[in-house]
């Protein structure tokens, strides 16, 4: 898991989880999310417990891959783990409860969903779940935990491609290319085409100047 790119210097991920095993910690699953800041589609998550063995060649913080180092990681990761799972939450819910909460509750779905329960959770950024398991957040945790990098691509991986069969709905969008993040793009099929019923209303570029009450 040293050589990322010939273009990038290795990446060194701190060894937390082989000193969470040390104190008697057995299933340390790493948990993030993608999808916060788009416009449209879920905020997804995933939480992975690797294998205390685990050799990723390439493993990284999913932001710094590219679509295809990410999709040939995404079965590597899947080769190592002793478990991993996906949770979301939709544009109408996000729109209801607010982002955050959203993605917090994304985050506690996928733990739910691991056949093999955790002892303890490392989750990427400042906010902790509402779940009673011991856990660790951990700011740029996606930089620095190989379990919360390989988290990170799981949920990236699996987000793209939901966005991409959304496409396939709304053709009008170009999902498959932006992701529903607000790119210039995104912005102007708003601006031609109006909201879709995956779009966060509530988000600030999603109504604008569109004239459509947001219920």
């Amino acid at each position: 898991m040293r050589e990322l790119s010939r273009r990038r210097p290795p990446i060194d991920f701190v060894d937390l989880e082989g000193e969470l095993r040390s104190q008697g910690f057995s299933a340390i699953a790493g948990v993030d999310e993608v999808g916060r800041g788009c416009l449209a589609g879920p905020v997804v998550a995933a939480a992975c417990i690797l294998k205390p063995n685990a050799q990723i060649s390439g493993l990284a913080d999913s932001k710094q891959l590219s679509p295809q180092q990410r999709d040939h990681l995404f079965g590597l990761i899947q080769d190592e783990t002793i478990a991993w799972a996906i949770g979301s939450i939709a544009a109408d819910t996000i729109d209801q409860i607010n982002i955050l909460q959203a993605s917090l509750r994304a985050m506690e779905q996928a733990v739910g969903r691991l056949h093999v329960p955790p002892d303890i959770l490392l989750i990427d950024g400042r906010f902790p779940t509402a779940l009673t398991l011991p856990q660790q957040t951990l700011v740029r945790g996606d930089a620095r935990i190989a379990s919360i990098a390989a988290a990170s691509i799981l949920a990236k991986v699996t987000r793209d491609r939901w966005m991409h069969d959304f496409e396939k709905k709304h053709p009008e969008f170009s999902f498959s290319r932006h992701k529903g993040y607000g790119t210039p793009q995104h912005l102007e099929e708003l601006r031609c085409f109006g909201p879709t019923p995956i779009h966060r209303w509530t988000f600030q570029g999603v109504t604008d100047d569109h004239n459509i009450p947001v219920s």
